[in-house]
């Protein structure tokens, strides 16, 4: 119930000073206001997923990856909205990030799976569908993991990119077999602890990352433009950023783990 959740009066956090009363200064209507927008904006995820599947089953991948796209640029600002303007404070009944976590499932995992499975990316019979279970399940099991970013904001296992995995296999029109191993691989990867960046929040290098990650959903839409033919040089540079981000995640799993030894010694 909502009156359980309520939070103690905080001077700090509702402007109260001590020859106030002890009760606390409402938030402006503006800020709550703006926090509920954000809230309806990280929804609208769930509208682009299900735009994603109908194009996917009326055979237009390349609108299913614009709206992907779309996606993760929600993705990526929402978070930071979220956390300028004070939602957790100004509309504390609501669960954000639960409210994330379904928005992911379906536009990082089900989505991507369904444009996979109608672009005949997945092996024929009985082993497609068995393939095409893989992320779905293995996803299932790391959403609900308390574990899944870590203190430091890392990513704990793979962290469900198969909207990624499906770019590259529409635009680089990569071979069932293909895709199929990479599936595997990753669904694998979710259940071994390695930590991943997180872009738009893991501290160390942060700044970079931000970067290059920007340049890289810039080479997302150019490649759109260009297929079915992608300029072989971009194709590059935007393997390269996956190059860095398992570089940089591998980075980050050594210093975790040597900061372990070195607390334990």
């Amino acid at each position: 119930m909502r009156e359980n959740v309520a939070a103690p009066p905080d001077r700090a956090r509702t402007g109260t000073t001590a020859g106030d009363d002890d009760r606390p200064r409402p938030f402006p209507r503006g800020l709550r206001l703006a926090g509920s927008a954000v809230h309806l904006y990280t929804a609208s995820g769930t509208v682009l997923a299900l735009l994603i599947v109908l194009a996917a089953f009326d055979g237009d991948a390349v609108t299913a990856l614009w709206l992907m796209l779309a996606a993760l640029v929600i993705d990526g600002t929402d978070g930071m909205l979220a956390r300028r303007l004070r939602v957790k404070e100004t509309i504390p009944w609501f669960d954000g990030a639960r409210l994330d976590d379904i928005v992911d499932y379906l536009t990082y995992v089900f989505a991507p799976v369904v444009l996979l499975w109608t672009t005949g990316s997945l092996p024929d019979g009985p082993l497609g569908w068995a393939v095409a279970a893989l992320p779905l399940l293995a996803s299932s099991y790391q959403f609900c993991r308390v574990d899944a970013k870590t203190s430091d904001h890392t990513f704990l296992g793979f962290p469900s990119y198969w909207n990624v995995v499906a770019f590259y296999a529409v635009v680089l029109d990569l071979g069932p077999g293909t895709i199929a191993a990479v599936l595997v691989v990753c669904s694998v990867l979710v259940f071994v602890p390695v930590r991943y960046l997180y872009p738009s929040r893991t501290q160390a290098l942060r700044g970079l990352s931000l970067a290059l990650s920007a340049l890289w959903l810039v080479s997302y839409a150019v490649l759109l433009l260009q297929v079915p033919d992608p300029h072989p040089l971009l194709v590059a540079l935007s393997l390269a950023y996956l190059g860095y981000y398992v570089a940089v995640s591998g980075w980050l799993t050594a210093r975790a783990a040597y900061r372990r030894q070195a607390a334990a010694g």
